[in-house]
Formats: C-alpha cells, sequence, structure tokens
C-alpha cells in the first residue's frame, strides 16, 4: 500500500467544497461592501452596524487566501510528497488565521446588533462554516504526523534525517 493513502481519499471533498465556500464567501462580501461603500446601507439585505465594515474586509482578505490556499491544497493533492505538504499546510494555516479574525468580527457583528440582512448573515454562516472546515483541513494534512498511513511527513523525503 502506498504511503497516505488514508489522508489522500479524503482531501478531495474538503478541498472542493472549502473551494466552494470561499468563493461564495467572496461574492457575498465583495457585493456587501460594494452596497456598503456606496452608501446604502438601508438595503433590505444588507443592514449592518459599525462593525460591519471592517467583517466584510476581512471577509474579502480572508476568502481570497482561503480560495488560495484550496488551489496549493489542489498541487499537493497532485503531487502527494512533502515539499508540496509544506506549502499547502503554510498557505491553509495563514489563511485560517485571517479567517478566525473575520469570524471574531462576525461575532462582534451578531453581539453590537441592529438590523442584519438576509445576506449579512449568510455571509456570517459561511465565514462560520469556512473557519471550522479550514481547521479540518489543516488537521487532515497533518493527520500524517500520527501515523505514516495518513499523509507524508515533514522531514520523510526518503533521506537521512538530521
Amino acid at each position: 500500500m502506498a504511503n497516505g493513502r488514508g489522508g489522500r481519499s479524503l482531501m478531495g471533498p474538503f478541498l472542493i467544497i472549502n473551494f466552494v465556500v470561499y468563493l461564495i464567501v467572496l461574492g457575498l462580501a465583495g457585493w456587501s461592501l460594494d452596497k456598503y461603500i456606496d452608501g446604502e446601507q438601508n438595503h433590505p439585505h444588507l443592514g449592518g452596524n459599525p462593525s460591519t465594515s471592517f467583517m466584510l474586509m476581512f471577509a474579502l482578505i480572508g476568502g481570497v487566501m482561503g480560495a488560495s490556499s484550496m488551489l496549493a491544497g489542489f498541487v499537493h493533492l497532485r503531487k502527494w510528497n512533502t515539499q508540496s505538504l509544506a506549502s499547502a499546510a503554510s498557505s491553509a494555516i495563514i489563511s485560517w488565521a485571517i479567517t478566525a479574525l473575520a469570524f471574531g468580527l462576525v461575532c462582534k457583528q451578531i453581539i453590537m446588533g441592529g438590523h442584519r440582512g438576509k445576506r449579512l448573515q449568510t455571509l456570517e454562516a459561511l465565514i462560520t462554516i469556512a473557519m471550522v472546515s479550514q481547521l479540518l483541513y489543516i488537521l487532515l494534512l497533518h493527520a500524517g504526523i500520527f501515523r505514516n498511513r495518513y499523509g507524508p511527513v515533514y522531514g520523510s523525503n526518503g533521506g537521512p534525517q538530521h
């Protein structure tokens, strides 16, 4: 049995789901920020409070980072070696951190209250889903540390380890 088949079979669905979620986050955050900048906070699907603009900006940054980390994940899925693992894991951790910042602003927005339209509520839910699924993806990337059958491990390039 080849090295790491257990983790590789789960990687594809995680990548596809996360990529789609991040693309939807990008679309909703982009639309909402456009309306917010144009001064249309009273739009029935928008609304918001003083934390909305910050949440939208971090959602856009997190969406871009998340989508690009999924592209690095697709490369890792194809190559499946320690070098591609390093780039996929580092970009996934950075995108998770930015998504976690956006999630913190989602929490602040919910606590502050006020009218939040359907699209903002959907964006808030998708940011939460993206944060949790990205964390699960990071754990799946690093599953090879616990057992060799789940994936490549750092420093396992076949040469002597120092």
